[in-house]
């Protein structure tokens, strides 16, 4: 890509190349991945560090919490940095340094320490996880309008950011339930110190090579000249106080996401997919076999999704469309569970194609593209709001918008533990979490339709209530890069 297409001096239209936005994309992947490992956390605590099924759901939502409550701390932060390393780089390194030593501690040093101190030492260590965590999230939203400002370009985040995404959440299921879980003993692996400490390693490895290619993707643009209006305008809390208030765009697509996020958390929640694949299904293999067949259709899927609805029509309309579609196709897996027989779900295709097979996959599918692109398009808006804000009130606050979306984002989601939690307890289970050996029950098959297609269908609805609230249309960000553009030369002008 040409300077000249880089930057248009009229429009004051900045863009990144394109590999420059892939490597900055996997930034979100690094935490995503420590995330992944923590999905099963509820057994580590249950199995190794000896909580009941209940308190390890409600801890992991007090936490989440606590991740909540240091986001806008760390946004304001980020909005009063600005080093020689740049305003977003720093906090990648020292996020990811913390996520790594805290959570190798974790998983090393609790299971060998006596029992009365375990729980203790996990929540001091899994508090400062949570800083690391932040500091290294912060940046996926904050940098977003320094990469670039061309509305047509802030969706290929999406199709990087998707893609991605659907290969971790695909490839790391395949490895814990075709590599760990049989390395360890299968079901008694849950209670084994060594398969987390493996899951540690191999996922700390993976998150640290994603950190330095999103440093290297940021270099050239992380720079105060592509900052807002192109220098450094003084903020306070104050500040804070008008942009929360006056920004609806962030209000609204906060209440979209958080939403969203809570009833997915329950769908994507590890319980979950143990009881849907190890005991409806009755074949928790199928799980690994899941992810390999579904990968890489699935991201073909949302990016075909993405450049038709999101490139063309805007952001705005990309969530609409994709929560509808996700709506539709998860109720027809609603009925293929109900009037089907799961137990005849072979994704091996050992035994041919089944017909439950083929309506799985179809559904399954359509309903991964359809939520693919709803779900990782609300990243690069935050960057609209961020760039509304500045259009609005002259004030550039990216680490503001970044942080605010997360804090309620993860005061809402976290709940999704405890909710999963309440769910299994209610039908007998107290003390441990239901395995691959559990047997059926009509009571395990309702609990798990509830978290893994009724939770999500209201996320999905409250995804169309507020985007009908929501001001940003492709039209109004044309109008808002305009005005940022005169702003930026008036500045210059007077420099």
């Amino acid at each position: 890509m040409s300077k000249q297409l880089l930057y248009d001096a009229e429009t004051g239209i900045h863009r990144a190349k394109i590999w420059e936005i892939g490597f900055y994309a996997l930034n979100n992947t690094s935490t995503n991945i420590y995330m992944f490992a923590f999905m099963y956390i509820a057994y580590f605590l249950t199995g190794i560090v000896g909580v009941g099924v209940v308190l390890a759901g409600s801890i992991t939502t007090i936490m989440r919490m606590w991740d909540g409550v240091t986001d806008p701390f760390i946004g304001y932060i980020v909005d009063k940095t600005n080093t020689k390393f740049g305003k977003n780089r720093p906090f990648i390194v020292i996020g990811n340094l913390i996520l790594a030593v805290t959570s190798g501690i974790i998983f090393y040093l609790i299971p060998n320490i006596p029992n009365a101190i375990r729980f203790p030492a996990y929540i001091v260590l899994y508090m400062v996880y949570i800083i690391g965590y932040t500091c290294q999230c912060v940046v996926t939203k904050s940098a977003q309008t320094c990469l670039t400002n061309d509305p047509k370009q802030r969706p290929v985040f999406t199709m990087f950011d998707a893609t991605y995404n659907t290969v971790i959440f695909s490839l790391l299921p395949l490895y814990v339930t075709g590599v760990l879980l049989p390395k360890h003993g299968g079901a008694v692996a849950w209670s084994s110190p060594a398969m987390f400490q493996d899951l540690w390693g191999f996922c700390a490895a993976i998150s640290a090579c994603c950190a330095v290619l999103a440093i290297i993707g940021l270099w050239r643009k992380d720079r105060v000249e592509y900052f807002g209006v192109g220098k450094v305008v003084k903020i306070g809390f104050k500040d804070y106080w008008e942009v929360l208030r006056k920004n609806r765009a962030i209000q609204m697509l906060v209440v979209s996401a958080s939403s969203d996020k809570l009833c997915t958390s329950m769908m994507s929640n590890s319980v979950v997919y143990v009881m849907l694949f190890g005991i409806i299904v009755g074949n928790y293999d199928q799980y690994g076999f899941m992810s390999a067949v579904t990968s890489i259709p699935a991201v073909l899927i949302t990016l075909v999704m993405i450049a038709f609805v999101a490139v063309r029509l805007g952001q705005k309309k990309a969530i609409v469309v994709g929560s509808w579609g996700a709506i539709i196709s998860a109720i027809g897996l609603l009925a293929l569970f109900i009037v089907g027989d799961p137990t005849t779900l072979d994704l091996s295709f050992a035994n041919g194609l089944t017909a439950f097979t083929a309506l799985f996959l179809i559904l399954f599918l359509a309903n991964k593209g359809f939520y693919g692109m709803a779900g990782n398009i609300v990243i690069p808006m935050t960057a609209d709001c961020a760039d509304y804000e500045v259009y609005r009130s002259g004030k550039y606050v990216p680490g503001l918008m970044g942080t605010l979306f997360s804090f309620v984002d993860k005061m809402i989601s976290s709940l999704a533990g405890t909710f999963v939690a309440l769910l299994v307890a209610s039908i007998g289970f107290t003390t441990a979490n239901p395995t691959q050996d559990t047997p059926y029950s009509t009571g395990i098959f309702w609990v798990t339709m509830a978290c893994f297609i009724g939770a999500p269908i209201l996320g999905w609805a409250c995804n169309l209530v507020a985007m009908k609230f929501y001001p940003l249309t492709k039209e109004k960000m044309a109008e808002i890069q305009e005005r940022i553009g005169e702003i930026k030369k008036k500045a210059q002008q007077e420099a």
